[in-house]
């Protein structure tokens, strides 16, 4: 008996009527798609859809497990008219294909003959190679034990005929066997099967995958490749399989429809025009929200660009609105000629929390009845304040000069929801020459505090931290990243952006800082006085830096963040300004 191995992938699939002898060498691997039911409440074009699928995939043979046509009709011309569309969609197929009659196919004595008409006797075998294929008729009856003793007795007669085959599968429509073998219960084709050494056995019906293996006898019920389903808890709707025999093993893996695209499906034409759409067509106005969490109103505007210069853009800006805040209005219509562009504006508010944030879409097209859809968070920017010193800070840790009476506190977990960190407080300050930076962190278990990196550039960020994201120069200039452990040990880079990507991280660079920290029964503290000029710019009333700061807290395993998301984009971050 030879070991039949089933794997797990989905499709759907059809059939061309070929000889009763599918092409081959005779040589391992042979290849085949089994595809299941089209009709039964069929919809029209998914049969097409998945012949079309499996053209692409080029098989040895295709095999059909029944219900080609809707049937159970006596008006035999338009059973006729149904026969001859089903082989039009055949016609795709350019590889043998094999049926199985379903009760669909045939019903009674005129659709039999009908049925032979077109494709000859309802069982049959053939060989491709060492392997046997038997196709049996289940069409009229219910269960296996009606079948006519004259098809059992072919049947047996054939087996025997090919005992010696490397392997045997077995074909036809109605799932007996889920219904007896599957539950425990005696089956005539299962004892058949068992006793010959069958290996495996495809049928169809159910409109429903299912399989499984009982006496070294591999089961697979193909589903819908067209007729009308729900898929259930299996979660695979229309699909077909595609079966691969060799020397070792039989390999069935299901396919859901729409797995297997033409070669052409998306090409290097349409990667560029879909990058560039996607990094230009869409921008949405940065909104200011001060030091505030919630504000009532605010006017936003977005413009789409249709960058297509033969179709017009037709379609709509949707919001998707969050909890605590308003968009309006919700949806706008959009019809934007080629080559031209949109204004749209929109007003928005939130009552809080200020994450999530509202995010805007738009089905954009591109090549031949494609699309993809665009999607912007609104963008937002805090707040922080720095206030100006006239005498220099003394860095000791404890955070208690007057000038830290101003905390910034309210933070978000990295994905915009509650925070979960014990509480924190960052405060700034500066002079001409200097950026002044502390920190209070809130810890109920200090000792399960992690800070052991001693060396200058060590994983600081993998402890617990703080840390920042300065750009001082505003748009253009690097970005610099700074943590700080309660050591007071630090990690920094200078990052180099081009069009808010990172072209040129430089680990090598190290900034000079005055550093002091300080710990409390349930707290840690930590003041820096950073140098400005070795960021290359100096420090005057008004200037605005693009920032970025938060707390890692290892115990939780989590992070108290300023601005969401945290990245090296200078566009997701807020303002700090030197007041």
């Amino acid at each position: 008996m030879n070991r039949v191995i089933a794997a797990a992938i989905l499709v759907s699939a059809c059939l061309w009527v070929g000889a009763a002898v599918a092409a081959g060498t005779g040589t391992f691997p042979i290849r085949f798609a089994v595809i299941g039911d089209r009709t039964g409440g069929h919809e029209p074009g998914i049969h097409g859809a998945i012949i079309d699928e499996v053209q692409r995939l080029r098989p040895d043979f295709v095999m059909g497990v029944g219900d080609m046509i809707e049937g159970y009709s006596g008006d035999l011309d338009a059973v006729e008219s149904e026969w001859k569309e089903y082989k039009q969609l055949l016609e795709g197929l350019t590889m043998p294909v094999h049926l199985v009659a379903g009760n669909h196919d045939i019903w009674d004595e005129p659709s039999l003959e009908l049925y032979k008409h077109h494709f000859g006797d309802p069982y049959y075998s053939f060989d491709v190679g060492d392997v046997h294929f038997l196709i049996l008729d289940t069409s009229r009856w219910d269960s296996s034990s009606v079948l006519p003793d004259e098809q059992i007795e072919w049947l047996k007669g054939d087996l025997e005929e090919h005992r010696n085959a490397a392997y045997t599968l077995a074909f036809f429509h109605k799932p007996y066997w889920i219904e007896t073998t599957a539950a425990g219960t005696p089956d005539r084709l299962h004892t058949i099967f068992a006793d010959y050494g069958v290996d495996a056995v495809f049928t169809g019906h159910y409109h429903a995958y299912f399989s499984g293996e009982f006496d070294d006898v591999i089961y697979t019920g193909i589903g819908s490749s067209g007729g009308a389903c729900e898929p259930g808890v299996t979660g695979v709707k229309y699909h077909y399989a595609w079966v691969t025999i060799d020397e070792g093993e039989i390999a069935i893996a299901p396919i859901t429809m729409g797995a297997v695209l033409p070669w052409d499906e998306f090409t290097s034409d349409e990667f560029w025009f879909v990058r560039e759409v996607n990094d230009e067509a869409l921008e949405i106005e940065k909104l200011s929200v001060g030091r505030e969490t919630s504000f009532p109103e605010s006017q936003v505007m977005v413009t789409l660009a249709n960058l297509d210069s033969v179709t017009t853009l037709s379609g709509a800006l949707k919001w998707e609105i969050p909890d605590g805040w308003t968009v309006l209005p919700k949806e706008m219509p959009i019809e934007i000629v080629p080559l031209g562009s949109h204004d749209a504006e929109f007003s928005v508010g939130t009552r809080g929390p200020l994450y999530p944030v509202p995010v805007l879409s738009v089905d954009y097209p591109f090549g031949e009845e494609k699309s993809f859809e665009i999607k912007r968070s609104l963008p937002l920017s805090r707040s922080a304040v720095a206030h100006q010193v006239t005498i220099p800070i003394v860095i000791d840790g404890e955070v208690t000069d007057g000038i830290w009476d101003d905390p910034t506190s309210k933070f978000f977990a990295p994905d915009g929801s509650p925070v979960t960190t014990d509480s924190v407080d960052f405060h700034f300050a500066w002079d001409d020459a200097n950026l002044y930076l502390a920190v209070r962190c809130a810890e109920t278990d200090m000792a399960s505090m992690v800070a052991a990196a001693t060396e200058h550039d060590a994983a600081v960020y993998g402890e617990d931290c703080v840390g920042y994201f300065f750009q001082p120069m505003v748009p253009i200039g690097p970005v610099y990243q700074i943590y700080f452990n309660p050591l007071g040990t630090v990690f920094d880079q200078k990052i180099e952006l081009e069009n808010g990507i990172a072209v040129d991280v430089d680990r090598e660079w190290n900034g000079t800082y005055e550093v002091a920290t300080s710990k409390g029964a349930d707290y840690w503290s930590i003041e820096i006085r950073i140098p400005v000029d070795q960021l290359g710019v100096t420090a005057a009333y008004g200037d605005k830096w693009a920032v970025n700061f938060r707390r890692k807290q290892k115990r939780l395993n989590t992070a108290a963040d300023w601005q969401v998301p945290i990245t090296y984009d200078p566009a997701d971050y807020g303002v700090l300004l030197m007041h």
